[in-house]
């Protein structure tokens, strides 16, 4: 491999909580160097505070491997992300351009649209071999980030729509094939590494968990520094890591109570959107700067680094002017918060920061000098021209806004119309937006609605489950426009094995909100789960019509084909799934099980080489995907390789060990295949010990003679 220099991005979530203005580099020695051989990496850390990070606070975690590769750097301190939410950041640091360019405004509903130019993309015309690795589901492939990447390794695990949590994997699990892929890689590269630790729900690993118990938040940080340690040194050993460019960024912070918010995602204060942004040139002493600098600025600080040219519409500004001492041109930053309108009809929250000055626009405004109020305790919006302000504000979004039709699901043309309103679940026209906002439509107002739902479902995760379906109902009764809700409180009946609840809830919201696309896909979805296929086949088709980038409505709509014997339909509709999510296992799974079915039925040689073809694939994209060992468990033992099943039956219990299935699947092929009887009366004496009093009494009768025949 050619030993370039190497740019590494860290983006990383946060809270800046000290002051600064316009400034330049306190500690810089020498110019910028341009070099169009250097690598490029760029690491983000998920939900990670400015505050955890060691350089610039020392109170609550250590961060040693950031905190040595961090001094050795230019340090902003006035970093700013435009939107507190993981798609939509990324997009921004990924095209170098806002929301309102690209169309990314939330992490549900929305996919960017292959028109638009990223980062990848740009370098790879300029010869880069490019590679992502992906810690969790908001950055799936799904949703359009993986284009220009060579490789985009999203093999996080399996994401079950039914879950209430984003499906993750460790630091040391995105880190791994990263540094595999970069020492094969010969000639230029470009790495992302996706890491989503510090991500509700905080669960860090030994010894982080029990040295940071009383703050489980800082330890996920802990265990991430360490994570990225162990790819400094990889790096440093292959003598890159001398050669290496580091910008370390964030995409959005996490609030843990401050202004009232738990998390993250509803209010755009800096606690949320005021970011970590370290940048470390080889040659540069660096220093500490207190320019105001933002995501869009990545896109065109690497291109002017590596010597290339910065495309015309990159919204954003090079930053080696303000490393070598200059003033930046551009000093107004826009910002947003759109979840709760879009998924809520709540007051849309949008604003800028130009130098010290921060407005957010809401039905009550908000004006904060930050130089010296950087918590925005002061609203001082009483001493200001609210008119001037949203005059301003309006300006910048009209200079930002794409002229061209932006996409997002939900778009209703009449012949949909017109099949949904045959459905029972469109009045005619879809949902409208409110035209005017009024302070009781101020997220500031609505904020202990936000609050009960949070602690509704932490009253779930810790068992409460009865007392979080009431508190859930009660919002719903408040403000039934709230949709995430009736989806929270499905999946939440799912859990408790009331499928009909999770519909009828469903079909409740779509009645408060006719036309809803998102509430239209998981009813459909809930069908599939329920058994009603055919009526899942009508919601779906109408579903698809109205989310056409949503790869999990395609997927079951071809199990609601297959249950329902049209396995030319089901097929399609998987391969329409794959082509949206080419890395989705539990796709590969479904036309695994349904070959598997053909050549059950037919003996059909090539049935069974398709189903274990996709149930490989499925396992080898999530190896802990149970239904898929269980099913490739299956084919072998349809093809005679008994041996090869109780192997994978086997695996399938490790994974999941409340799985009924594979302990009577592996005492009969004992029992009948083997004439083991000893190992096929322990399965089956296992499967009654566990599972008895949730048998049918067909199984149970089935079961105790098997048990007869294990000691017989």
């Amino acid at each position: 491999m050619r030993k370039g220099f190497v740019l590494v991005l860290i983006a990383a979530f946060s809270i800046l909580n000290f002051c600064g203005g316009d400034g330049v580099a306190s500690g810089s020695k020498n110019t910028v160097v341009k070099n169009g051989d250097y690598n490029v990496l760029l690491i983000t850390i998920d939900t990670l505070r400015f505050d955890r990070l060691g350089i610039y606070s020392d109170k609550y975690v250590k961060t040693p491997n950031i905190d040595k590769l961090s001094e050795r750097s230019f340090r902003f301190t006035r970093g700013f992300a435009h939107n507190p939410v993981t798609l939509p950041s990324h997009t921004n640091i990924i095209t170098g351009t806002t929301p309102l360019f690209h169309g990314i405004s939330d992490n549900s509903g929305f996919a960017l649209e292959d028109r638009f130019l990223t980062i990848a993309e740009h370098l790879k015309s300029n010869k880069y071999k490019t590679g992502a690795f992906i810690g969790a589901f908001p950055l799936d492939s799904r949703f359009g980030l993986d284009q220009g990447f060579d490789t985009y390794d999203d093999n996080y695990g399996t994401h079950n729509d039914l879950e209430l949590f984003f499906v993750e994997r460790k630091a040391e699990k995105v880190i791994e094939p990263a540094l595999r892929w970069i020492r094969k890689t010969e000639g230029k590269w470009f790495c992302w590494v996706h890491l989503f630790d510090p991500h509700q729900p905080y669960l860090p690993p030994s010894p982080y968990d029990m040295e940071y118990s009383h703050d489980l938040y800082s330890g996920e940080v802990a265990y991430t520094d360490a994570s990225l340690g162990r790819l400094f040194d990889s790096l440093k050993a292959s003598g890159e890591y001398e050669n290496t460019m580091i910008i370390i960024t964030g995409d959005h912070g996490e609030a843990l109570g401050e202004k009232g918010e738990k998390t993250h995602s509803y209010f755009a204060y800096n606690n949320t959107i005021h970011i970590p942004y370290i940048i470390m040139i080889p040659g540069s002493a660096g220093g500490e700067i207190d320019e105001n600098v933002a995501h869009i600025d990545i896109f065109p600080t690497i291109c002017d680094v590596l010597d290339i040219d910065i495309p015309d519409h990159v919204q954003g500004e090079s930053l080696i002017g303000v490393m070598n001492g200059k003033s930046k041109k551009n000093k107004y930053i826009y910002f947003e918060s759109l979840t709760p309108y879009l998924n809520r009809d709540w007051a849309p929250l949008r604003g800028f920061i130009q130098g010290d000055n921060k407005f957010i626009d809401q039905p009550i405004r908000e004006f904060y000098k930050l130089s010296d109020d950087m918590s925005e305790e002061k609203n001082l919006i009483a001493s200001k021209n609210g008119g001037n302000l949203k005059y301003e504000l309006n300006k910048l979004i009209s200079g930002l806004t794409n002229k061209d039709k932006l996409e997002r699901a939900g778009s209703l043309d009449p012949e949909t119309q017109k099949k949904l309103k045959s459905l029972g679940y469109f009045s005619g026209t879809s949902k409208k937006k409110k035209k005017v906002y009024t302070e009781k439509d101020d997220l500031k107002t609505l904020l202990p609605l936000q609050s009960k739902m949070l602690e509704a479902l932490t009253l779930h995760q810790n068992g409460a489950t009865q007392d979080a379906i009431r508190m859930l109902r009660e919002i719903i009764d408040v403000s039934p426009g709230y949709a995430i809700i009736y989806t929270h409180l499905a999946k939440i009946y799912k859990e408790n094995g009331r499928t009909d609840l999770s519909v009828s809830i469903l079909e409740t919201g779509l009645e408060k909100n006719p036309g809803e696309p998102f509430l239209l896909s998981k009813l459909g979805i809930f069908l599939v789960e329920n058994r009603e296929h055919k009526r899942a086949i009508d919601i779906l088709e109408q579903s698809i019509i109205l989310m056409k980038h949503d790869p999990e409505s395609f997927n079951y709509l071809g199990v609601a084909y297959y249950k329902n014997g049209n396995f030319e339909k089901a097929i399609e509709n998987y391969k329409k799934s794959l082509e949206l999510d080419n890395n989705y296992a539990s796709v590969f799974n479904n036309i695994g099980s349904l070959y598997l079915s053909h050549f059950q039925s037919s003996k059909d040689r090539r049935s069974y080489d398709n189903a274990i073809v996709n149930f490989n694939k499925a396992i080898e994209i999530d190896g802990r995907l149970y239904s898929a060992l269980n099913g490739r468990g299956a084919a072998k033992y349809f093809n005679g390789d008994y041996s090869g099943a109780i192997s994978d039956w086997k695996k399938a219990i490790s994974v999941k060990s409340d799985f009924i299935d594979p302990y009577f699947s592996i005492g009969i092929a004992y029992l009948m295949k083997l004439g083991d009887k000893g190992s096929a009366y322990e399965y089956f004496k296992l499967c009654k010990d566990k599972f008895y009093d949730r048998l049918p009494e067909k199984e149970k009768e089935r079961l105790e003679r098997l048990l007869r025949e294990s000691v017989n």
